[in-house]
């Protein structure tokens, strides 16, 4: 649940509330999600383009998607098409990135990337 919870809160953040209309509070900077999908992604991008400010907060957060083909808890797919998703919508900093033979879990090499990619932000 921590990476459908991590993607929801970015389309929060690019909306500026959350979906029943309550203010949302934070200002995220980055966002990681790992072996999840976006809840809601269907509907996404006509939320964002509506409005110039959701576009503009849309299209400045970095998003890092990692997933293990071999996750049998969420497939692999459901994660390609959150960050298909989320880019269709005007995320411009979208990076999905697949681990052969891992599953639902994280391994030391992914890890590294994701301290990589944070760092680099």
């Amino acid at each position: 649940m921590g990476a459908a919870i991590a993607l929801y809160s970015a389309t929060c953040y690019a909306m500026g509330r959350y979906s029943n209309g309550i203010p949302y509070p934070v200002s995220l900077r980055a966002v990681v999600g790992l072996s999840g999908w976006l809840p809601g992604s269907r509907s996404l991008g006509n939320k964002i383009e509506v409005s110039h400010e959701a576009r503009r907060r849309a299209a400045s957060l970095p998003i890092l998607q990692c997933h293990g083909i071999s996750d049998d808890v969420v497939h692999c797919k459901y994660g390609e098409k959150s960050a298909q998703s989320l880019s269709s919508a005007g995320f411009r900093y979208v990076a999905f990135k697949s681990y052969e033979g891992i599953g639902h879990y994280t391994v030391p090499r992914e890890m590294g990337e994701v301290s990589t990619w944070l760092s680099s932000r």
